[in-house]
């Protein structure tokens, strides 16, 4: 009896010790500030985001949102001087390759330890599992996924149909591709692809190397492993692009300005440019989508992009609040805006036919239909480890590019970063 009376006195105390967020306090006013890089950005992204802010200010009158832009490959330093210069974002949305950084480097507080679980339980129904977990880490879960695309493989279908194809069949693998590429070219002005694979973000290419059956780095996260032969063929797959004269050698804006004005026959770039493609391309040729292409008969295992929502302030009543913005912004109204006006993919799937919310709009936009399917493959884009992850990362996607745009030996350049970037890892 004395054994149970200690083990219950045990127990009571520690629940007593865990306290979770206290409600919003009507009669209080909050003001919280957002870091978000979609506010960075000109046009429909920074449009939808302060849709997103309004509406919650809206329903929740005692609670301010500051909006701050800051662009996407400046949000970790920028916080990071901020947070010595005492005066830190309260919420933020940071990419998913930060999260490990984040986890360890900043030590932000997991959402179980802040929320109840049965809050939680009531929020996450619905929500897409794999989206889930694109914010855990080591069973801790650290940001709510919140702004999310795949790459597509944007058409246009006005060139395939002056060179004889049928945009309704778009290509399903590369060796396709370069068929239908060599094609086009032949019978057209336009270059035939571009794959925008290349520049400080890796999420397209773990796309690549996850679809050769390949990873960048290995499952117990200790050992970098994209000079495997999986990975070294994904870049090679560019290589033969260019060597065959049917991948130009184009910059990001280069690229993008080619495809919409009708120079560029097929464009994989990620889902999240959707309405500025369908918005530009109109009256300039129709827009077309598929989904990313396969390695063969090699399953495809498309990588996310985008971004997690993270509570970076240790203030109760604000983390509530930032809580409460989170909730909002991943709620079903909050997808409907982030779908429809930026572009991103809705993680709750039930909201896509349901005309309460996107039903109507996915009919009329069949377009997204080719990136809500790949949902079902997803796989997370994977953060490196230690505080070099970024240099890592750096390196990696370099040699892509030097490797996929240059004139050594694709193995070469890649065996050589692999080796630099491996003696980075945290040991």
């Amino acid at each position: 009896m004395r054994v149970l009376t200690l083990l219950a006195t045990l127990f009571l105390s520690t629940a007593i010790a865990q306290s979770y967020l206290p409600p919003l306090d009507p009669n209080e006013d909050i003001t919280i500030t957002f870091y978000n890089y979609n506010l960075a950005s000109a046009g429909l992204g920074a449009q939808g985001t302060q849709r997103l802010i309004d509406e919650f200010m809206e329903a929740n009158p005692n609670v301010t949102v500051e909006g701050v832009g800051v662009s996407s490959d400046q949000m970790i330093s920028r916080i990071q001087a901020d947070v010595v210069a005492g005066r830190a974002p309260d919420v933020a949305q940071i990419v998913f390759d930060d999260l490990d950084f984040l986890a360890n480097g900043l030590g932000i507080t997991p959402l179980e330890e802040l929320v109840a679980p049965e809050e939680l339980a009531a929020h996450y129904e619905g929500f897409n599992p794999r989206g889930l977990e694109l914010g855990r880490l080591d069973g801790s879960t650290y940001g709510l996924a919140y702004t999310f695309s795949t790459p597509v493989l944007w058409i246009n279908e006005d060139l395939f149909r002056a060179a004889g194809l049928d945009p309704d069949a778009p290509p399903t693998t590369w060796a396709a591709v370069q068929a239908a590429a060599q094609t086009i070219q032949d019978a057209t002005d336009a270059y035939g692809v571009y794959v925008s694979v290349f520049g400080q973000f890796d999420w397209m290419f773990q796309s690549l190397v996850l679809s050769n059956s390949g990873r960048v780095l290995s499952e117990d996260r200790s050992e970098l492993t994209f000079d495997t032969p999986e990975a070294i063929g994904a870049v090679q797959m560019l290589r033969d692009l260019r060597d065959a004269g049917l991948k130009p050698d184009l910059g990001f804006n280069e690229a993008l300005e080619a495809f919409l004005t009708g120079n560029l026959a097929m464009y994989v770039q990620t889902s999240a440019v959707q309405s500025y493609l369908l918005s530009a391309s109109q009256g300039v040729f129709e827009l077309g989508a598929a989904k990313l292409p396969a390695f063969g008969d090699k399953p495809v295992q498309p990588t996310n992009s985008g971004s997690a929502l993270f509570i970076l302030t240790d203030d109760p009543m604000k983390q509530r609040a930032a809580w409460e913005l989170m909730k909002f912004a991943t709620s079903e109204r909050g997808y409907t805006i982030i779908t429809t006006e930026i572009g991103y993919l809705p993680l709750r799937p039930a909201i896509v036919r349901d005309p309460a919310y996107l039903g109507d709009w996915v009919a009329a936009n069949p377009i997204v239909e080719p990136n809500l399917a790949q949902l079902e493959n997803l796989s997370p884009w994977v953060p490196f480890p230690g505080p070099n992850y970024k240099q890592m990362a750096l390196l990696m996607m370099a040699a892509v590019e030097e490797a996929g745009f240059g004139d050594a030996p694709v193995a070469d350049v890649m065996l050589d970063a692999h080796e630099r970037a491996s003696a980075l890892m945290p040991r």
